[in-house]
């Protein structure tokens, strides 16, 4: 862990210590390094200092991660604004995972902005919003929000004098950090290996957080995933992929959040391909992921293109309706002049490569 933070950790502990309520709230379209950072940390506060603690959500998670939240105590604010809104404000301390930004909270934005409460910072994304939060625990050098928290909790004092990490709050780590890493596909570091390591010593079941991550999908995924292959996978000049889903797509499959997890990888897969991006259309806009390799910055492009932003080689935005395009029938004439753009733009010029 990086030195800087002892002092950080002190006052984070004092936080701890000074709160009774502890609201713990995660970013829009909560994945698993959300939900699992959300949940590690609600135990440790619960169990270790006897905290109240809600999981506050923007919006409901995937079907096929419930087994990482388990009977946590959340609080949805698409199903009930004004009781989030009230979560929120009964709340004397916030702690925002996964997220760099009050505005990445959704409906919780507001509510988060606007409470008095102090608000602590736990995330690995890059550009932290400045003047909202104190302590600030951000670091890009780390797979996951999950495996930042780890290394928090596990210098506390009543974890690292407790003879070993407690399994209930390492398995949703675990959790969280694999699917963050696309099960160590990318964003790894030397410490992704040795918490992992840590954490089977410990006694987490790694192959039944596998099985219930990759082995419990609906039909509809798969079918779906067919359909992703061979009908709308457009390989273009320059090692990009890319493909649509339009609001029809998803209704033919009778998609849910999370059925096409995991989609935006399979192209990388493809001897060439440098970049792959994926489109799928929500109410106004489409969302975007963006995967690359290499040399080619995912996140440049996102950037650039997609009102986004993220790591280096995974990265995803938005795509608005009737703003950026005139309608979801743009999308892939959109996507396929950006990325013609984007890789002319960041190709090295003759005169570099001569020096």
């Amino acid at each position: 862990m990086d030195s800087s933070y002892k002092s950080e950790l002190r006052r984070l502990d004092a936080l701890f210590s000074g709160s009774s309520r502890i609201g713990l709230a995660v970013h829009v379209h909560p994945d698993g390094d959300a939900l699992g950072s959300a949940v590690a940390l609600s135990r440790y506060l619960r169990e270790f200092r006897r905290k109240e603690t809600v999981v506050l959500l923007p919006d409901m998670f995937p079907s096929f991660l419930s087994f990482i939240v388990g009977t946590e105590n959340f609080i949805v604010a698409e199903s009930d604004a004004a009781a989030a809104a009230e979560a929120v404000a009964s709340c004397d301390l916030l702690v925002c995972l996964d997220h760099n930004s009050p505005g990445r909270t959704g409906l919780l934005e507001q509510p988060v902005r606007q409470s008095a409460a102090p608000k602590v910072l736990i995330d690995h994304h890059l550009d932290p919003e400045e003047g909202i939060y104190s302590p600030a625990f951000s670091d890009t050098e780390v797979s996951s929000t999950c495996e930042l928290l780890y290394s928090l909790l596990s210098a506390m004092p009543d974890i690292s004098g407790s003879g070993g990490f407690p399994v209930g709050m390492g398995e949703p780590l675990m959790a969280g950090m694999t699917t963050d890493t696309n099960n160590f596909a990318n964003s790894v570091f030397p410490g992704t290996f040795r918490m992992a390591s840590e954490l089977l010593a410990a006694g987490v079941d790694r192959d039944g957080i596998l099985f219930r991550l990759y082995n419990q999908y609906r039909e509809n995924r798969f079918r779906a995933m067919g359909c992703f292959l061979g009908e709308k996978l457009k390989l273009l000049p320059g090692g990009v992929a890319y493909a649509v889903f339009d609001r029809c797509t998803e209704e033919r499959f009778g998609l849910e959040d999370g059925d096409t997890e995991g989609f935006v990888n399979m192209p990388l897969g493809i001897g060439g391909v440098r970049m792959s991006i994926f489109l799928k259309e929500d109410k106004g806009f489409f969302r975007v992921s963006v995967r690359s390799v290499g040399d080619c910055a995912a996140s440049d492009f996102a950037s650039r293109c997609f009102h986004g932003g993220g790591h280096f080689h995974a990265a995803g935005g938005r795509l608005y309706f009737p703003e950026d395009i005139p309608s979801p029938a743009a999308a892939a004439e959109y996507v396929e002049i950006s990325a013609a753009r984007f890789l002319q733009d960041s190709a090295p010029s003759k005169n570099n490569m001569r020096k």
